[in-house]
Protein backbone atom coordinates (compact mmCIF):
# COMPACT_ATOMS: atom_id res chain seq x y z
CA UNK A 1 0.00 0.00 0.00
CA UNK A 2 1.27 3.48 -0.90
CA UNK A 3 0.90 6.26 1.65
CA UNK A 4 1.09 9.55 -0.21
CA UNK A 5 2.35 12.45 1.94
CA UNK A 6 3.76 14.72 -0.75
CA UNK A 7 0.73 16.77 -1.75
CA UNK A 8 2.73 20.00 -2.06
CA UNK A 9 4.43 18.36 -5.05
CA UNK A 10 1.17 17.28 -6.69
CA UNK A 11 -2.24 15.90 -5.80
CA UNK A 12 -4.48 13.19 -7.18
CA UNK A 13 -7.24 14.35 -9.47
CA UNK A 14 -10.55 14.50 -7.59
CA UNK A 15 -13.21 12.13 -8.96
CA UNK A 16 -15.62 15.05 -9.41
CA UNK A 17 -13.00 16.74 -11.57
CA UNK A 18 -12.49 13.67 -13.74
CA UNK A 19 -16.23 13.44 -14.35
CA UNK A 20 -16.49 17.12 -15.21
CA UNK A 21 -13.71 16.80 -17.78
CA UNK A 22 -14.91 13.57 -19.40
CA UNK A 23 -17.48 15.07 -21.82
CA UNK A 24 -14.84 17.43 -23.23
CA UNK A 25 -12.74 14.44 -24.27
CA UNK A 26 -15.48 12.17 -25.51
CA UNK A 27 -18.29 14.33 -26.95
CA UNK A 28 -17.42 18.03 -26.89
CA UNK A 29 -13.85 17.70 -28.17
CA UNK A 30 -14.08 20.53 -30.69
CA UNK A 31 -11.65 23.42 -31.05
CA UNK A 32 -13.36 26.30 -29.19
CA UNK A 33 -12.15 28.76 -31.84
CA UNK A 34 -13.96 26.99 -34.68
CA UNK A 35 -17.03 28.63 -36.20
CA UNK A 36 -19.43 25.69 -36.49
CA UNK A 37 -22.15 25.30 -33.82
CA UNK A 38 -20.77 22.23 -31.97
CA UNK A 39 -17.58 24.16 -31.17
CA UNK A 40 -19.62 26.81 -29.38
CA UNK A 41 -20.26 24.31 -26.58
CA UNK A 42 -16.52 23.97 -25.97
CA UNK A 43 -16.15 27.75 -25.93
CA UNK A 44 -19.04 27.95 -23.50
CA UNK A 45 -17.29 25.46 -21.21
CA UNK A 46 -14.28 27.77 -21.07
CA UNK A 47 -16.42 30.80 -20.33
CA UNK A 48 -18.32 29.03 -17.56
CA UNK A 49 -15.02 28.01 -15.99
CA UNK A 50 -13.70 31.56 -16.21
CA UNK A 51 -16.87 32.95 -14.65
CA UNK A 52 -16.76 30.45 -11.80
CA UNK A 53 -13.14 31.25 -10.92
CA UNK A 54 -13.87 34.98 -11.10
CA UNK A 55 -16.75 34.50 -8.67
CA UNK A 56 -14.65 32.35 -6.33
CA UNK A 57 -11.91 34.99 -6.20
CA UNK A 58 -14.40 37.90 -6.12
CA UNK A 59 -13.11 39.31 -9.38
CA UNK A 60 -15.40 41.91 -10.92
CA UNK A 61 -14.48 41.15 -14.54
CA UNK A 62 -14.01 37.52 -15.58
CA UNK A 63 -11.72 38.66 -18.40
CA UNK A 64 -9.07 39.26 -15.73
CA UNK A 65 -8.71 35.45 -15.43
CA UNK A 66 -6.19 33.92 -17.85
CA UNK A 67 -5.74 30.16 -18.35
CA UNK A 68 -2.14 28.93 -18.63
CA UNK A 69 -0.34 25.59 -18.49
CA UNK A 70 0.99 25.96 -14.93
CA UNK A 71 2.24 28.45 -12.34
CA UNK A 72 5.72 28.39 -13.87
CA UNK A 73 4.32 29.77 -17.11
CA UNK A 74 2.21 32.28 -15.20
CA UNK A 75 5.23 33.50 -13.22
CA UNK A 76 7.31 33.84 -16.38
CA UNK A 77 4.45 35.71 -18.04
CA UNK A 78 4.27 38.23 -15.20
CA UNK A 79 7.98 38.95 -14.79
CA UNK A 80 8.92 39.08 -18.47
CA UNK A 81 5.63 40.68 -19.48
CA UNK A 82 5.91 43.48 -16.93
CA UNK A 83 9.51 44.17 -17.91
CA UNK A 84 8.60 44.41 -21.59
CA UNK A 85 5.72 46.79 -20.86
CA UNK A 86 7.66 49.03 -18.44
CA UNK A 87 11.19 49.40 -19.85
CA UNK A 88 12.14 52.42 -17.73
CA UNK A 89 11.92 50.62 -14.39
CA UNK A 90 14.85 48.29 -13.72
CA UNK A 91 14.41 47.03 -10.14
CA UNK A 92 12.64 43.86 -8.95
CA UNK A 93 11.97 42.91 -5.33
CA UNK A 94 11.54 39.30 -4.21
CA UNK A 95 12.67 36.94 -1.41
CA UNK A 96 15.37 34.35 -0.93
CA UNK A 97 12.80 31.58 -0.43
CA UNK A 98 10.77 31.82 -3.63
CA UNK A 99 10.11 28.82 -5.85
CA UNK A 100 12.68 28.35 -8.66
CA UNK A 101 9.92 29.39 -11.09
CA UNK A 102 10.44 32.91 -9.73
CA UNK A 103 14.07 32.82 -8.58
CA UNK A 104 15.46 31.54 -11.87
CA UNK A 105 13.52 34.14 -13.84
CA UNK A 106 14.85 36.86 -11.54
CA UNK A 107 18.39 35.65 -12.14
CA UNK A 108 17.73 35.82 -15.87
CA UNK A 109 16.51 39.39 -15.40
CA UNK A 110 19.80 40.20 -13.66
CA UNK A 111 21.66 38.87 -16.69
CA UNK A 112 19.58 41.29 -18.75
CA UNK A 113 20.70 44.26 -16.68
CA UNK A 114 17.98 44.46 -14.01
CA UNK A 115 18.71 44.88 -10.31
CA UNK A 116 17.02 42.30 -8.10
CA UNK A 117 16.75 42.60 -4.31
CA UNK A 118 16.38 39.24 -2.54
CA UNK A 119 14.88 39.85 0.90
CA UNK A 120 16.12 37.53 3.66
CA UNK A 121 13.94 35.64 6.13
CA UNK A 122 14.46 34.78 9.80
CA UNK A 123 14.77 31.36 11.42
CA UNK A 124 10.98 30.90 11.20
CA UNK A 125 10.88 31.89 7.54
CA UNK A 126 9.36 35.34 8.18
CA UNK A 127 10.07 38.56 6.32
CA UNK A 128 11.15 41.68 8.15
CA UNK A 129 8.64 44.41 7.24
CA UNK A 130 11.19 47.16 7.85
CA UNK A 131 13.55 45.51 5.35
CA UNK A 132 10.67 45.28 2.89
CA UNK A 133 9.77 48.96 3.13
CA UNK A 134 13.41 50.02 2.80
CA UNK A 135 13.86 47.86 -0.29
CA UNK A 136 11.05 49.56 -2.23
CA UNK A 137 12.39 52.19 -4.62
CA UNK A 138 9.76 54.69 -5.81
CA UNK A 139 9.94 55.32 -9.57
CA UNK A 140 12.57 52.57 -9.89
CA UNK A 141 10.97 49.35 -8.65
CA UNK A 142 9.14 47.59 -11.47
CA UNK A 143 7.69 44.59 -9.65
CA UNK A 144 7.37 42.98 -6.26
CA UNK A 145 6.98 39.20 -6.56
CA UNK A 146 6.48 37.32 -3.29
CA UNK A 147 4.80 33.95 -2.78
CA UNK A 148 1.76 33.66 -0.55
CA UNK A 149 2.77 30.38 1.10
CA UNK A 150 6.12 28.63 0.89
CA UNK A 151 6.08 25.27 -0.85
CA UNK A 152 8.65 23.67 1.47
CA UNK A 153 7.63 24.94 4.90
CA UNK A 154 4.07 26.17 4.39
CA UNK A 155 5.00 29.54 5.96
CA UNK A 156 2.49 32.23 4.95
CA UNK A 157 3.59 35.72 3.98
CA UNK A 158 1.32 38.71 4.80
CA UNK A 159 0.55 39.47 1.15
CA UNK A 160 -2.40 41.72 1.96
CA UNK A 161 -0.21 44.06 4.00
CA UNK A 162 2.82 43.89 1.70
CA UNK A 163 0.73 44.73 -1.37
CA UNK A 164 -0.94 47.64 0.44
CA UNK A 165 2.41 49.05 1.57
CA UNK A 166 3.73 48.73 -1.98
CA UNK A 167 0.87 50.71 -3.48
CA UNK A 168 1.03 53.35 -0.75
CA UNK A 169 4.75 53.77 -1.44
CA UNK A 170 4.33 54.06 -5.22
CA UNK A 171 1.14 53.14 -7.05
CA UNK A 172 3.22 52.46 -10.15
CA UNK A 173 4.97 49.46 -8.58
CA UNK A 174 3.29 46.23 -9.70
CA UNK A 175 2.64 43.44 -7.20
CA UNK A 176 2.59 39.71 -7.98
CA UNK A 177 2.05 36.73 -5.71
CA UNK A 178 2.53 33.07 -6.52
CA UNK A 179 -0.36 31.52 -4.59
CA UNK A 180 0.21 27.96 -5.80
CA UNK A 181 0.31 26.43 -2.32
CA UNK A 182 -2.52 28.49 -0.82
CA UNK A 183 -5.23 28.54 -3.49
CA UNK A 184 -8.10 26.29 -2.31
CA UNK A 185 -6.84 26.39 1.31
CA UNK A 186 -7.17 30.15 1.93
CA UNK A 187 -10.19 32.08 0.58
CA UNK A 188 -9.11 35.26 -1.18
CA UNK A 189 -10.79 38.38 -2.49
CA UNK A 190 -9.20 40.31 -5.34
CA UNK A 191 -11.87 42.98 -5.02
CA UNK A 192 -12.33 45.77 -2.50
CA UNK A 193 -15.87 44.61 -1.89
CA UNK A 194 -17.98 41.51 -2.15
CA UNK A 195 -16.56 39.61 0.81
CA UNK A 196 -20.07 39.06 2.11
CA UNK A 197 -19.03 38.71 5.73
CA UNK A 198 -16.84 35.68 4.96
CA UNK A 199 -13.30 35.86 6.35
CA UNK A 200 -10.98 36.10 3.36
CA UNK A 201 -7.50 37.35 2.51
CA UNK A 202 -7.88 40.88 1.14
CA UNK A 203 -5.86 40.91 -2.08
CA UNK A 204 -7.37 44.10 -3.50
CA UNK A 205 -3.87 45.60 -3.99
CA UNK A 206 -2.49 42.53 -5.80
CA UNK A 207 -2.04 43.07 -9.55
CA UNK A 208 -1.14 39.50 -10.53
CA UNK A 209 -1.79 36.10 -8.94
CA UNK A 210 -0.65 32.74 -10.28
CA UNK A 211 -1.25 29.10 -9.39
CA UNK A 212 -1.19 25.53 -10.72
CA UNK A 213 -4.23 23.27 -10.74
CA UNK A 214 -2.41 20.09 -9.81
CA UNK A 215 -1.81 21.38 -6.29
CA UNK A 216 -5.55 21.23 -5.51
CA UNK A 217 -6.81 18.07 -7.23
CA UNK A 218 -6.99 19.31 -10.82
CA UNK A 219 -4.79 17.68 -13.48
CA UNK A 220 -1.20 18.59 -14.21
CA UNK A 221 -0.81 20.95 -17.14
CA UNK A 222 -3.27 23.71 -16.32
CA UNK A 223 -2.78 26.91 -14.36
CA UNK A 224 -4.29 30.29 -13.71
CA UNK A 225 -3.08 33.86 -13.92
CA UNK A 226 -5.06 36.79 -12.58
CA UNK A 227 -4.21 40.07 -14.35
CA UNK A 228 -5.87 43.13 -12.87
CA UNK A 229 -7.51 45.26 -15.55
CA UNK A 230 -5.27 48.11 -16.63
CA UNK A 231 -2.03 46.52 -15.40
CA UNK A 232 0.76 47.15 -17.94
CA UNK A 233 1.92 43.73 -19.18
CA UNK A 234 2.81 42.20 -22.54
CA UNK A 235 1.80 38.69 -23.71
CA UNK A 236 4.24 35.86 -23.05
CA UNK A 237 2.92 33.39 -25.66
CA UNK A 238 2.47 35.09 -29.03
CA UNK A 239 0.85 33.54 -32.05
CA UNK A 240 -2.91 33.44 -31.65
CA UNK A 241 -6.02 35.35 -30.68
CA UNK A 242 -6.93 33.07 -27.76
CA UNK A 243 -7.49 34.44 -24.24
CA UNK A 244 -8.30 37.85 -25.66
CA UNK A 245 -4.97 37.97 -27.47
CA UNK A 246 -3.03 37.60 -24.21
CA UNK A 247 -1.95 33.95 -24.67
CA UNK A 248 -1.69 32.32 -28.07
CA UNK A 249 -2.44 28.61 -28.42
CA UNK A 250 -5.52 26.40 -28.61
CA UNK A 251 -7.15 26.19 -25.19
CA UNK A 252 -6.97 22.95 -23.22
CA UNK A 253 -10.73 22.76 -22.72
CA UNK A 254 -10.98 19.62 -20.52
CA UNK A 255 -8.30 20.86 -18.14
CA UNK A 256 -9.77 24.37 -17.98
CA UNK A 257 -13.12 22.83 -17.03
CA UNK A 258 -11.25 20.62 -14.55
CA UNK A 259 -9.42 23.41 -12.71
CA UNK A 260 -12.68 25.32 -12.26
CA UNK A 261 -14.38 22.20 -10.91
CA UNK A 262 -11.48 21.54 -8.53
CA UNK A 263 -11.80 25.05 -7.13
CA UNK A 264 -15.55 24.58 -6.77
CA UNK A 265 -15.07 21.33 -4.82
CA UNK A 266 -12.41 22.95 -2.63
CA UNK A 267 -14.77 25.83 -1.81
CA UNK A 268 -17.59 23.50 -0.89
CA UNK A 269 -15.47 21.52 1.59
CA UNK A 270 -13.06 24.28 2.65
CA UNK A 271 -13.96 24.76 6.30
CA UNK A 272 -14.21 21.04 6.99
CA UNK A 273 -10.96 20.26 5.14
CA UNK A 274 -8.92 23.01 6.81
CA UNK A 275 -10.17 22.15 10.30
CA UNK A 276 -9.37 18.48 9.79
CA UNK A 277 -5.94 19.14 8.29
CA UNK A 278 -5.07 21.47 11.16
CA UNK A 279 -6.02 18.77 13.69
CA UNK A 280 -3.88 16.24 11.83
CA UNK A 281 -0.95 18.66 11.64
CA UNK A 282 -1.11 19.52 15.35
CA UNK A 283 -1.29 15.87 16.36
CA UNK A 284 1.38 14.78 13.89
CA UNK A 285 3.90 17.39 14.97
CA UNK A 286 3.24 16.86 18.66
CA UNK A 287 3.86 13.14 18.29
CA UNK A 288 6.97 13.60 16.17
CA UNK A 289 8.61 15.94 18.67
CA UNK A 290 7.66 13.60 21.52
CA UNK A 291 8.94 10.42 19.88
CA UNK A 292 12.14 11.81 18.29
CA UNK A 293 14.89 13.79 20.05
CA UNK A 294 16.85 16.58 18.39
CA UNK A 295 14.23 17.64 15.87
CA UNK A 296 12.85 21.01 14.78
CA UNK A 297 9.62 21.85 12.99
CA UNK A 298 10.62 24.55 10.52
CA UNK A 299 8.34 27.58 10.65
CA UNK A 300 6.40 26.24 13.63
CA UNK A 301 6.24 29.61 15.40
CA UNK A 302 4.52 31.51 12.59
CA UNK A 303 1.45 31.18 10.38
CA UNK A 304 1.63 28.14 8.09
CA UNK A 305 -0.51 26.11 5.74
CA UNK A 306 -2.45 23.51 7.74
CA UNK A 307 -1.30 20.61 5.56
CA UNK A 308 2.49 21.09 5.64
CA UNK A 309 5.10 19.86 8.12
CA UNK A 310 8.80 20.36 7.43
CA UNK A 311 10.85 18.57 10.08
CA UNK A 312 14.62 18.75 10.49
CA UNK A 313 16.23 15.78 12.20
CA UNK A 314 19.75 16.42 13.41
CA UNK A 315 22.62 14.06 12.57
CA UNK A 316 20.95 12.20 9.66
CA UNK A 317 20.87 12.61 5.89
CA UNK A 318 17.65 13.38 4.01
CA UNK A 319 18.25 11.15 1.00
CA UNK A 320 18.57 8.13 3.28
CA UNK A 321 15.37 9.13 5.09
CA UNK A 322 13.42 9.26 1.83
CA UNK A 323 14.86 5.94 0.67
CA UNK A 324 13.89 4.27 3.95
CA UNK A 325 10.39 5.80 3.83
CA UNK A 326 9.92 4.52 0.28
CA UNK A 327 10.78 1.01 1.47
CA UNK A 328 7.66 1.26 3.65
CA UNK A 329 5.60 2.65 0.75
CA UNK A 330 5.59 6.19 2.17
CA UNK A 331 6.01 9.09 -0.28
CA UNK A 332 7.48 12.28 1.18
CA UNK A 333 9.95 14.91 0.05
CA UNK A 334 13.10 16.70 1.09
CA UNK A 335 11.81 19.96 -0.39
CA UNK A 336 10.54 21.19 -3.73
CA UNK A 337 9.77 18.46 -6.25
CA UNK A 338 11.27 20.70 -8.94
CA UNK A 339 14.70 20.43 -7.31
CA UNK A 340 14.52 16.95 -5.78
CA UNK A 341 17.17 15.68 -8.20
CA UNK A 342 19.78 17.87 -6.52
CA UNK A 343 21.91 16.79 -3.58
CA UNK A 344 22.31 20.41 -2.50
CA UNK A 345 20.48 21.37 0.70
CA UNK A 346 17.26 23.30 0.28
CA UNK A 347 17.74 26.98 -0.55
CA UNK A 348 14.70 27.71 1.62
CA UNK A 349 16.18 26.05 4.68
CA UNK A 350 19.56 27.67 4.04
CA UNK A 351 17.83 31.04 3.94
CA UNK A 352 16.14 30.17 7.26
CA UNK A 353 19.53 29.37 8.81
CA UNK A 354 18.66 25.79 9.68
CA UNK A 355 21.74 24.37 11.48
CA UNK A 356 24.24 22.38 9.43
CA UNK A 357 23.58 19.28 11.53
CA UNK A 358 19.90 19.36 10.53
CA UNK A 359 19.61 20.89 7.09
CA UNK A 360 20.49 17.66 5.28
CA UNK A 361 18.07 15.72 7.46
CA UNK A 362 14.94 17.69 6.61
CA UNK A 363 11.77 16.00 5.40
CA UNK A 364 8.54 17.56 4.19
CA UNK A 365 5.24 15.81 4.80
CA UNK A 366 2.24 17.42 3.08
CA UNK A 367 -1.29 16.09 3.44
CA UNK A 368 -4.55 16.57 1.54
CA UNK A 369 -8.27 16.12 2.09
CA UNK A 370 -7.78 12.45 1.19
CA UNK A 371 -5.12 11.76 3.83
CA UNK A 372 -6.49 9.42 6.50
CA UNK A 373 -5.80 9.21 10.21
CA UNK A 374 -4.55 5.65 9.78
CA UNK A 375 -1.98 6.84 7.22
CA UNK A 376 -0.71 9.46 9.65
CA UNK A 377 -0.46 6.83 12.39
CA UNK A 378 1.54 4.59 10.07
CA UNK A 379 4.01 7.40 9.35
CA UNK A 380 4.33 8.03 13.10
CA UNK A 381 5.03 4.34 13.62
CA UNK A 382 7.69 4.13 10.92
CA UNK A 383 9.44 7.51 10.86
CA UNK A 384 10.92 7.50 14.40
CA UNK A 385 12.33 4.01 13.79
CA UNK A 386 13.98 5.18 10.59
CA UNK A 387 15.57 8.16 12.32
CA UNK A 388 16.81 6.00 15.20
CA UNK A 389 18.33 3.48 12.80
CA UNK A 390 20.04 6.10 10.68
CA UNK A 391 21.40 7.93 13.72
CA UNK A 392 22.81 4.70 15.09
CA UNK A 393 24.79 4.31 11.87
CA UNK A 394 25.79 7.97 11.59
CA UNK A 395 29.23 9.08 12.85
CA UNK A 396 27.73 12.53 13.44
CA UNK A 397 25.10 11.49 16.00
CA UNK A 398 25.49 12.65 19.58
CA UNK A 399 25.80 9.07 20.82
CA UNK A 400 28.52 8.09 18.34
CA UNK A 401 30.44 11.33 18.82
CA UNK A 402 30.34 10.75 22.57
CA UNK A 403 31.59 7.17 22.19
CA UNK A 404 34.37 8.31 19.88
CA UNK A 405 35.63 10.83 22.44
CA UNK A 406 35.84 8.31 25.31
Amino acid sequence: MVIYADNNATTCVAPEVTEAMRPYWEQCYFNPSSMYPPAAEAAEGIQKARNHIATAWRVSDAREILFTSCATESNNHVIFGCANANPRRKHILTTTVEHPAVLEVCREMERRGYRVTYLPVDRQGRLNRVDFVRALEPRETLLVTIMHANNETGVIFPISELARITKETDSGILFHTDATQSVSKVPISLSANGCGGVRVEDFRYVDFLSCSGHKFHAPKGVGLLYIRKGSPIRPFFIGGHQEGGRRGGTENVPYIVGIAKALEVAQATHEEDVARLKRLQTYFESELTTRIADVEINGQETARMPNTTNISCHFVEGESILYELSEYGICASSGSACTSGSLEPSHVLRAMHVPFTAIHGSTRFSFSRYTTESEVERILEVFPKIIARLRHASPFSRENRKNAST
